[in-house]
């Protein structure tokens, strides 16, 4: 059965603790960053009981549970329905689209953020994020049976992007990158080998003041968990605690404009005159974040049995 893991602040003092429906088990540890609770006291934590819960949720202040010590790692272009509503096509993309956000963008689940003055197109994107529990050497190959070998966890991410940013300049890390870009949580889940099969299962839904936007299975990734972690250990260093964040299906505020408007912006338009129409017609489209705006994110299977909890992002002014 899976665990919950929280990590809190209490008394301003942050904290580790097992959560068991409306109570926290807080743990005796000194682990200033999620890898270090996952690499020195993975033993500790799932010998931790129901009986130990002491501490009511509703007390405390929610922090997010990938700590910023963390490589952030992204997968775009994951899902053929968030391909289909860019515009393009997915036999143009047969490769894994790999870009990171900075860690200092990772805010709490339950956090307000804050859209900078700057940015009028911002945009949601509900993603699986998985948690390394232990170094992945250079030239691993994973397989979908390994996963629990390497992956502690799951937890929800919103990617939150400027769009206005991240596409007419063609930058990822910067349009993403904005503190409180990346709310977490509200918990990593741990979760037995068993569990680690059913991520295909694990059903993602996000909305907007109420307005359903994005509601999806994680069974339409195109590169799953096992190849992804295979490629990314030929690249680089993974190391306990690192989040990666799997890629979002569609229903984002960002779509293709219609067949006209893509001929117009081809052949009669230089790219400066391209991307000042696609910000016009952006501002025009209500499906942006706004301040005042409220997004629910949920990740779950759908008997339940594996449920990341929800997170409630307000969108504010500056």
């Amino acid at each position: 059965m899976s665990l919950t893991i929280i990590r809190y602040a209490e008394g301003g003092t942050p904290r580790w603790g097992v959560q068991f429906g409306r109570l926290i088990a807080p743990l005796q540890v000194d682990a200033p960053s999620t890898g270090e609770l996952l690499s020195d006291h993975w033993e500790l934590l799932w010998a931790t009981e129901a009986t130990q819960a002491v501490v009511p949720l509703e007390r405390v202040q929610l922090l997010p549970p990938v700590t910023r010590h963390q490589q952030f790692i992204c997968q775009g272009v994951n899902y053929r329905s968030h391909i289909a509503e860019s515009g393009l096509r997915i036999e143009d993309f047969p490769f894994n689209t790999i870009f990171t956000k900075a860690p200092s963008s990772i805010t709490a689940a339950d956090a307000p953020v804050v859209r900078p003055a700057h940015v009028q197109l911002l945009d949601y994107e509900i993603e699986l994020g998985l948690v390394l529990r232990a170094p992945v050497p250079a030239g691993t190959q994973v397989g979908p049976d390994d996963l629990p070998q390497w992956l502690a966890g799951v937890t929800i991410v919103n990617d939150l992007s400027a769009r206005d940013v991240q596409l007419p300049q063609g930058q990822f890390y910067k349009g993403k990158s904005y503190r409180g870009f990346g709310p977490v949580g509200p918990a990593l889940v741990l979760l037995t080998p068993q569990e680690w099969a059913r991520w295909p299962e694990l059903h993602m839904r996000l909305a907007v003041n109420g307005q359903t936007r994005q509601d999806a299975y994680c069974v339409e990734m195109i590169h799953d968990p096992a190849a992804t972690l295979t490629e990314l250990a030929a690249l680089h260093d993974l190391l306990p605690g690192d989040l990666i964040a799997t890629g979002t299906p569609a229903g984002c505020a960002a779509r293709a404009p219609g067949k006209p408007a893509m001929f117009v912006a081809r052949h009669l338009l230089s790219d400066a005159g391209k991307w000042r129409m696609f910000i016009r017609k952006g501002r025009a489209n209500p499906a942006y974040l706004r301040p005042g705006d409220h997004i629910n994110a949920s990740i779950r299977t759908d008997d339940g049995a594996i449920d990341l909890g929800e997170q409630t992002t307000s969108i504010t002014a500056p």
